[in-house]
C-alpha cells in the first residue's frame, strides 16, 4: 500500500522505524503530538488572564484509575492550569455521588471537569455521566456532547478519540477518502471516535467500518483497511495476519495485565504494517493532552459568554 501511494507519509515527520525481519514500520509515538498541543494549552492558558481550573472526581482506590488520575493532575501544573482533585470512598451512595457532580458543576473555580471511570459496582454510570453540565464535560461523553458530535456541532469531543486524529495527522497518515476500520464499539473510543472520523472536516472525512464481537468475520474488515485502530481493550487481539501490508495501525484500546500495559495490536504487527504505535506511549499521552485542551477551550468559551 506504501508503495502504491494510498498513504504518503509526510516528509519530516518525527518518530523512528523499527525493522522487524527486513520490514521497516514506522513507529507513532503519541509524545510528540502530546507536547505540542500542551505547548498550545499553555499559551491559551496565559493569554486569558485567569485561572482556568480542571477537576477530577475519583471514587474507590482503584489503582489505575488513581494513576491516571494523577497524570492529569501532573500535566495541569507543566500547562499552569489549576487542578481540583476531589476523592471519595468506594462505598460512596449514588446520593453522595451526585451531590460531589452538582459540587462542581456550581464551583466557578471549574472550568470543566470529569468522573473517573470506571466507577465501584453499585454505581450507576450513566446517571452519572448526565449529571454532569454538558459545557464542563472535560471528558467529551455526556450525551448532550456525543450528540453535538454526530452532528459536527462545537463542544466538547472525547479526548482519545481526538488524541488519535491528532496521533495520524502528525505523523501524516491520511484519513481523508481512507477506509477506516475500528475494533471495538465502546463509548470512551469505538463509537465517538467513528462519528468523528465520518465528519466532513479536516483530519476525518473517511469512510468508517465498526467491527465488534456481534460481527464474527471481523478480520475480513481489517484486512482490507488503510487504517485500523484497536479500541476493544482485549490484549493482543490485533495480529500481524489481520492487517495488509503497509496499513497504519494504532492501539487505543489497553489492558493491565499484573503490573504490564498491553495494547489490543500485537507488538508482531511491526513486521506487517506501515506504522503503528508503540506498545507504551501511543495514544495515551494525547489523551491527557486532549483533556487540558477541552479545560482550556470551556474556560475560554465562558471569558467570552
Amino acid at each position: 500500500m506504501r508503495g502504491a501511494g494510498a498513504l504518503a507519509p509526510r516528509m519530516g515527520v518525527t518518530g523512528r522505524a523499527r525493522s522487524i525481519a527486513g520490514v521497516t514500520a514506522v513507529l507513532m509515538p503519541g509524545a510528540p503530538v502530546a507536547d505540542a498541543v500542551i505547548d498550545d494549552v499553555a499559551r491559551r492558558v496565559a493569554a486569558l488572564g485567569r485561572p482556568v481550573g480542571l477537576g477530577t472526581l475519583l471514587v474507590g482506590d482503584d489503582p489505575a484509575s488513581a494513576n491516571y488520575v494523577g497524570k492529569k493532575h501532573e500535566a495541569c501544573e507543566r500547562v499552569g492550569m489549576a487542578s481540583i482533585d476531589r476523592r471519595l470512598p468506594a462505598d460512596t451512595t449514588q446520593k453522595e455521588l451526585f451531590a460531589a457532580i452538582d459540587e462542581l458543576n456550581g464551583d466557578p473555580a471549574v472550568d470543566a471537569f470529569l468522573v473517573q471511570l470506571p466507577l465501584p459496582k453499585g454505581l450507576d454510570e450513566e446517571a452519572a455521566l448526565l449529571a454532569i453540565d454538558p459545557d464542563k464535560d472535560a471528558d467529551g461523553l455526556h450525551p448532550v456532547n456525543l450528540g453535538r458530535l454526530a452532528m459536527g456541532a462545537k463542544g466538547p469531543r472525547a479526548c482519545t478519540p481526538l488524541g488519535i486524529q491528532a496521533l495520524l495527522a502528525h505523523h501524516g497518515v491520511a484519513t481523508e477518502g481512507r477506509h477506516v476500520v475500528i475494533v471495538g464499539r465502546g463509548l470512551t473510543i469505538g463509537r465517538p471516535l467513528a462519528l468523528l472520523l465520518a465528519l466532513k472536516e479536516p483530519r476525518a472525512n473517511a469512510a468508517v467500518t465498526v467491527v465488534h464481537t456481534g460481527v464474527p468475520d471481523w478480520r475480513d474488515h481489517t484486512r482490507r483497511a488503510d487504517i485500523v485502530i484497536g479500541a476493544a481493550g482485549s490484549p493482543n487481539l490485533i495480529g500481524p495476519g489481520d492487517v495488509r501490508p503497509g496499513a497504519a495501525v494504532v492501539g487505543g484500546g489497553i489492558t493491565w495485565e499484573v503490573k504490564r500495559l498491553v495494547s489490543d495490536v500485537d507488538e508482531a504487527v511491526a513486521e506487517v504494517a506501515g506504522w503503528v504505535t508503540p506498545r507504551l506511549g501511543g495514544v495515551g499521552p494525547t489523551t491527557v493532552a486532549m483533556l487540558l485542551a477541552n479545560a482550556v477551550t470551556a474556560a475560554e468559551r465562558r471569558a467570552s459568554a
